[in-house]
């Protein structure tokens, strides 16, 4: 570890180190990611979802090959023309049946009402995004040519959709990171108050950032994971934001040494074996927390989990290597004009929050029940949460996709526009249609094509697609139809995936979310070496999680107008909230149990929070705010994300680990560490007259934690 040390910052190696890295980057990015061609993401089910069996079946069909785009024509609620309805239908018979995959277009349906008409344009599929984007283009430009005024034409269908999601991500990535990079060069302006310190720290994670990416877009490969824009997008808001905390951590740290050592490179190796280890306990735990994602279910979330694995381990490497590296390339006039002089007067016996901390100390009973008061009035709103979005409510704002089917479902049957499909085998027909035919929610029922034995049968459903009654009509044919002939009956349709993408979802929650606690909890019992301080540092973090959570819902329907959270959204917030708001009570509880060997347990704790203070609050309000920088993206599930985890950031910031966590430790006593007795107890530390500005810097032994006063 000593020579390592040294090989990263002596005069004659360190720039060694950052050649090596540049190369190894430069290596990297002439590689690429690996990934030829952008393609739309998979649902992600696994196969034994009865709306995967049902997609494997329909396989064999003679339809299998292809897919179909949905042209809505709509006069504004007014009745379309007959020359309206013959210039459609003219469309319809030649340019958009030389572009069918079938040669032919169907007749135009016309509503009841006859406000709308509907073209079904047969397609081959295609998976490259700007290909299938391409083709969405020549069929909105020739479906509206010749139109009168007025008359409005809108793309959708599984093939508008896809190609809109893939539309509203274009330029998605350059635009958060664009945004990400200016939210964290102007924090960490304010927080260094220098007008060059900031680009170091900035340009050493850039350049992990667009690695991270890279490396997991090769792993992911391998892995067979595919990877879409909302997985890297929450990839680089993590890397940014955690790389950037441990570069906070880590020049929090090589500001004190410079006060106390004349050398900046021994220094710097003091600040590295300091603030290393809880860099890579708090990284760890993060890495650890995401992989547990591994055992989801749906492809997605073991996508999330393997890529922002990989990013944190990245962020982790730069922090620890090339950061340290490039700072000792510039003197101590890199801080100007705050610059660390050598043999300086201690600032955290100065600091206000060492202040806050000896008022909690005074009436920690009270400062914890008002804790936890404030907590549990936050979370009030988790008594009304709603979850789950349907297609058309993802969206910011409303694609043409959305429009196009929110006009079908006003001019014809609610769920018209996406059936469910039923597989049923050739004897169960009848069974089936029977069956089907006297169900709730149920409008039409129509017998299809056959092949292998089994026939498809499409059931036009009354209600709206993706909704809380399209689902329970969906559970009840599957109930029904367990009861029809033989019970083989299966039932997919794009309502049937979304039901079952809902199910897989509440599994993985009630597998992952207590893999994370106990991960979580076993890192801080082998880190802390007991068994108490573990489980109330584990118990504030949830309760944070849970106020942020229902804090935000409050914000969601007063402000944003969001009519659930997605599906997706607390299992991930959960996980970035556990992980992440875990790391700054590692921070102040290490070092507290440092100082308490010294000092007791009482004014350890103290002492710690004066320390750990100012930058772990700098720490939390940057991440907390690149995650709410998620918000440019045009999904609401990632806006709910970034919202959720940053309100919960801030909670543990300023309330958890300031207020809440010193107030129990003050409250335990000694009995904090249990079952581990602590070197010098409370009662001895009064006895000798100890207290937290009795201790001087320069007879303290090397942080531990790295977080020292800055």
């Amino acid at each position: 570890m000593a020579r390592l040390l040294r090989f990263i910052t002596a005069r004659t190696t360190s720039w060694i180190v950052l050649v090596v890295a540049a190369l190894a980057a430069a290596a990297l990015f002439a590689a690429g990611s690996g990934a030829e061609e952008e393609t739309a993401p998979p649902v992600g089910l696994p196969d034994s979802a009865e709306s995967v069996q049902v997609d494997e079946l329909q396989e064999s069909f003679p339809s299998a090959e292809g897919t179909s785009a949905l042209l809505v024509y709509s006069a504004g609620g007014a009745e379309l023309g007959e020359s309206d309805i013959a210039t459609i239908t003219q469309t319809a018979f030649g340019p958009l049946a030389d572009l069918s995959s079938e040669g032919a277009v169907p007749p135009p349906q016309i509503s009841d009402d006859g406000t709308t008409a509907l073209v079904v344009v047969p397609l081959d599929p295609i998976t490259a995004v700007d290909a299938q984007a391409e083709r969405a283009e020549e069929l909105r430009t020739v479906a509206a040519e010749g139109l009168d005024d007025g008359v409005e034409v809108y793309l959708t269908g599984a093939e508008g959709f896809e190609v809109d999601v893939a539309a509203v991500f274009a330029g998605a990535d350059f635009t958060l990171l664009l945004t990400t990079v200016v939210v964290v060069a102007v924090l960490l302006l304010i927080t260094y108050r220098s007008p060059w310190l900031w680009l170091v720290p900035l340009v050493v994670i850039g350049v992990a950032d667009a690695l991270a990416g890279i490396i997991a877009g090769r792993v992911a490969a391998a892995a067979g994971v595919a990877l879409d824009a909302s997985v890297t997008g929450i990839l680089s808001v993590l890397v940014f934001g955690a790389g950037t905390n441990y570069a906070l951590l880590l020049i929090a740290r090589y500001r004190d040494e410079l006060r106390l050592h004349e050398d900046r490179r021994e220094a710097m190796r003091r600040a590295v074996r300091g603030a290393g280890p809880a860099i890579l306990a708090s990284g760890g735990t993060v890495a650890l927390a995401l992989a547990t994602l591994l055992f989801a279910e749906l492809a997605g979330n073991r996508a999330l989990g393997l890529a922002c694995a990989v990013g944190v381990v990245v962020a982790m490497a730069f922090a620890l290597l090339v950061l340290p590296a490039a700072l000792v390339l510039f003197g101590r006039g890199l801080f100007w004009p705050y610059v660390p002089r050598f043999g300086s007067a201690d600032a955290i016996s100065r600091s206000p929050w060492g202040k806050l901390g000896r008022g909690v100390s005074k009436r920690p009973v009270v400062v914890a029940i008002a804790g936890f008061a404030v907590l549990g009035a936050l979370a009030s709103g988790l008594l009304f949460v709603q979850t789950g979005l349907s297609q058309n409510e993802r969206f910011l704002q409303k694609p043409e996709a959305v429009l196009g089917q929110e006009v079908l479902a006003d001019a014809f049957s609610a769920g018209a526009t996406s059936p469910a499909v039923v597989i049923a085998p050739d004897g169960d027909v009848d069974a089936a249609v029977d069956a089907l035919e006297g169900i709730e929610g149920v409008d039409a029922v129509a017998v299809g094509e056959s092949a292998d034995d089994v026939t498809r049968i499409d059931v036009t459903l009354g209600s709206d697609p993706e909704t809380p009654a399209a689902f329970a009509t969906i559970e009840r044919m599957r109930a029904a139809l367990d009861d029809a002939g033989s019970g083989e009956a299966l039932v997919g349709g794009l309502d049937a995936q979304a039901l079952d993408v809902s199910e897989a979802q509440q599994r993985d929650q009630a597998l992952v979310i207590p893999l994370i606690l106990v991960l979580v909890l076993l890192v801080l019992i082998v880190l802390l070496r007991s068994l108490l301080a573990p489980l109330l540092l584990l118990v504030a973090v949830v309760a944070s999680f849970f106020s942020a959570v229902g804090a935000s819902w409050w914000l969601f329907q007063s402000v944003f107008g969001f009519a659930a959270i997605d599906t997706n959204v607390l299992l991930f917030s959960f996980l970035f909230l556990v992980a992440l708001g875990v790391d700054y009570s590692i921070f102040l509880v290490t070092r507290a149990q440092e100082e308490s060997e010294r000092l007791g347990t009482r004014e350890g704790m103290i002492r710690a929070l004066a320390a750990t203070g100012a930058v772990i609050t700098s720490a939390g309000i940057l991440l907390a705010a690149v995650f709410a920088v998620l918000g440019v993206l045009p999904l609401i599930t990632l806006t709910q994300i970034g919202i959720i985890v940053c309100i919960g950031v801030l909670i543990d910031t300023l309330l958890v680990r300031t207020v809440i966590v010193p107030a129990l430790a003050f409250i335990a006593g000694d009995r904090f560490w249990w079952p581990r007795r602590p070197k010098l107890t409370d009662a001895q530390a009064l006895e000798r007259g100890l207290t937290a500005q009795s201790i001087e810097p320069s007879a303290a032994p090397a942080d531990p934690v790295g977080v020292g006063a800055r």
